[in-house]
């Protein structure tokens, strides 16, 4: 008897420990990149069905795999894929600038509600400064720098926003903020393109606008005036999405490196040659210890071992300053290839292992893929295997950001079993921000008592009023849970039985 409980109770442990690895509330989410139809659209002049097929084909995909956010390029160069009051219509939809989808339809707005629909959040990702991928690029005709050619200017081959001209602050909040007020988006997301990445022998072409912006006040300090007009945008936009929607959340995907340990005492053990504060003059960590944004997500796209940027080091690192707010990491598939020339790469297992060092860190609650195109790829049907087997095993639930709110919302009312559907209504909320947005579906024994919002009881997260059951092993009790729009969860609803 003695041996039997020793027995048991040695199951018990190392199940536990076999689901430890698995967290309830993890950000776990995918780029989709329009520029240059890196993801989506896969090429210009696609008909509308098309474009849509692909919606539906990628948020499948990428619903199977576990992912629980979307990170969709909405503005790729000053221009959009939504229908804009302030920006024509991409050229990575028809193949030409300012020339609308056929027939005509809102490609954000199909995103959003497929999005939701799947129980995943959308992020609108918007390049704040880039207007031209190229300088042979043509303008729509109602392009904002053919009205002001004085806002920009060339950088090597592409062509830019003047960052400390207070007119393109404006406007460059101004369509944030159209975005925010007209559409149901979960954030908004900036990566890691704010001043340009420096040319060698070229300088950034702005001393008229020092002139004229900022040398009265930053004399000779050109470097700490060019901070300040990338602080001004961030912190105008955070006041500006927060007045609208609360509950929008805003978050910056910025380059790796912060500043090396030899620029500065409380930088990396790096030696990057580029780095945010230095080099692209976006002073991050300022910007989360200030809470003018919701969320970091700096992009280590490095392998374990690197001589001057190496993952471990930096993702150590980055978990020392998240300042209380949300903090995630930009992870890299897309270098996994079994011809690269370091072992690292040639397969899934080290980039599997990033994640596991992540889980293991106090203050990093999620991680991002770039990008979603590689998933669809043969040789990484493995990295789809053993993330949907076990790394995301069980749906994840976004985490909430208290500082946002942390009230809950009320539990779903009126469940009802037909047939192999269970469905519900969503629960009265006294404001916006306390409305019930998805759903967790819970499913356990008739034996289970305890821990009945444990993880691994998560069979669904969605943003539908109803509920498949999945066609085999049906059997057993069903609760669900409401999510608001900080992710704050309700209690468990009323139980339905499946006999």
């Amino acid at each position: 008897m003695k041996k039997f409980i020793f027995t048991l109770s040695i199951i018990v442990i190392l199940f536990s420990a076999s689901n430890a690895q698995y967290k309830k509330y993890e950000f776990r989410a995918v780029w989709v990149a329009t520029v240059a139809n890196i993801d989506w659209p896969s090429k210009t002049g696609l008909t509308t069905i098309e474009q849509k097929d692909e919606v539906i084909r990628i948020l499948d995909l990428h619903k199977k795999n576990g992912i629980n956010a979307v990170i969709l390029q909405v503005r790729p160069s000053a221009d959009a894929i939504y229908k804009s009051n302030f920006e024509p219509w991409s050229k990575y939809l028809s193949g030409i600038q300012g020339v609308a989808p056929d027939p005509l339809y809102d490609p954000l707005e199909f995103w959003i509600q497929e999005a939701h629909k799947r129980g995943m959040e959308l992020h609108a990702w918007f390049n704040p400064y880039r207007i031209k991928q190229s300088l042979d690029d043509s303008l729509a005709v109602n392009h904002i720098l053919r009205k002001h050619p004085d806002w920009g200017w060339a950088y090597g081959n592409k062509v830019y926003f003047e960052p400390g001209n207070p007119e393109v602050w404006q406007f460059v909040t101004n369509v944030v903020a159209d975005v925010v007020s007209r559409y149901d988006i979960d954030a908004v997301h900036f990566d890691d393109y704010f001043y340009p990445y420096k040319i060698a022998g070229k300088e950034i072409p702005d001393s008229a606008a020092f002139e004229q912006f900022g040398g009265k006040f930053y004399p000779n300090k050109k470097d700490d005036w060019r901070r300040h007009n990338v602080d001004t945008v961030i912190q105008k936009l955070s006041i500006a999405i927060k007045n609208i929607k609360p509950w929008v959340k805003f978050g910056i995907s910025p380059f790796g490196v912060w500043r090396n340990s030899r620029e500065d005492p409380i930088g990396s053990e790096t030696k990057a040659g580029t780095t945010n504060y230095d080099v692209l003059y976006a002073d991050i960590i300022k910007w989360q210890r200030k809470g003018w944004i919701d969320y970091t997500m700096p992009q280590l796209y490095w392998r374990e071992n690197h001589p001057v940027v190496d993952f471990s080091t930096l993702a150590y690192w980055w978990n020392d300053f998240s300042y209380g707010r949300a903090m995630y990491i930009g992870l890299a598939p897309y270098k996994i290839n079994k011809k690269s020339k370091f072992k690292y790469w040639k397969n899934e297992k080290a980039f599997l292992s990033q994640i596991d060092l992540l889980r293991s860190l106090q203050f990093i609650n999620g991680f991002g893929y770039f990008s979603s195109k590689h998933f669809f790829r043969k040789d990484l049907s493995k990295l789809n295997k053993k993330t949907r087997k076990k790394y995301c095993r069980f749906p994840a639930i976004v985490p909430p950001m208290f500082w946002i709110d942390n009230t809950a919302p009320l539990a779903p009312v009126n469940l009802k079993l037909t047939d192999s559907k269970i469905t519900w209504e969503t629960p009265e909320y006294d404001s916006d921000m306390n409305k019930a947005r998805f759903f967790v579906i819970y499913k356990y024994s008739a034996k289970q008592k305890k821990y009945l919002k444990n993880v691994i009881n998560i069979i669904c997260i969605t943003g539908q009023t109803e509920f498949i059951l999945p066609e085999k092993d049906r059997k057993g009790i069903y609760r669900i849970a409401s999510l608001d729009r900080s992710n704050n969860e309700s209690q468990l609803s009323d139980i339905i039985i499946v006999n």
